[in-house]
């Protein structure tokens, strides 16, 4: 019995850790769009077997994360015009009301973070790392949020940054960006004045004004 739970607790934690790893990937674009994923190539590549593979994937399915076709082919998603302006959208209602619930809490601790978050994204933007410049890109918002203390919220705000994962490395190669989006020095600017419509509109416009590029 004893050996058994070890080796189920074992598994459990080859799921888990299988999950949160490919869960990271997606939502830092560190894989592209339509890209397909086997079974056996993520076992192989993350060392476990197929049962916490196809575990891990059932549950990024289950988020959207993972697209699964009828055929049964397992891909990140590859998402149409109005899939990204439905997502934009999410986006702008969710994360404004997140942000303005979190500028109560925004004391100068928090400014000074994302200040130095934001340098860390326009470090990556000089250098052109997709993957560094999207990771501190949702840094900067998931720092800021969490002092909205809403946890269900946020935790639909980073379903759909799952979905675009994908989609926003493409859209960086797209307008190849060698700067960070000037709306980040806006939000701060606006907690630092506790101006709330000024820190709405800020958020707002950042995370819609990007994914333009891709539906126009």
């Amino acid at each position: 019995m004893l050996v058994q739970t070890r080796a189920s607790d074992s598994g459990l934690a080859a799921h888990d850790r299988l999950y949160r790893a490919l869960r990271q990937q997606i939502m830092h674009g560190e894989l592209p769009p339509g890209q397909a994923i086997t079974l056996r190539g993520l076992a192989q590549r993350f060392g476990v077997s197929m049962t916490p593979a196809r575990e891990a994937l059932r549950r990024l399915v289950a988020e959207g994360a993972l697209t699964l076709s009828a055929s049964g082919r397992v891909a990140t998603p590859d998402l149409s015009n109005d899939r990204i302006e439905e997502l934009s959208t999410l986006r702008a209602l969710i994360e404004t009301e997140l942000a303005s619930r979190a500028m109560p809490r925004a004391h100068m601790a928090l400014i000074e973070r994302l200040q130095t978050i934001n340098m860390a994204n326009s470090e990556a933007a000089v250098k052109r790392d997709a993957v560094a410049y999207i990771r501190s890109n949702l840094e900067f918002h998931r720092t800021l949020y969490l002092r909205a203390q809403a946890p269900a919220m946020l935790a639909v705000a980073e379903t759909v940054w799952l979905q675009l994962g994908p989609t926003m490395r493409a859209l960086y190669s797209r307008i190849a960006r060698s700067e960070p989006p000037q709306y980040h020095r806006m939000i701060i600017a606006a907690l630092k004045a506790g101006d709330e419509p000024a820190l709405r509109l800020a958020v707002r416009t950042d995370v819609t004004q990007g994914l333009r590029h891709l539906t126009g």
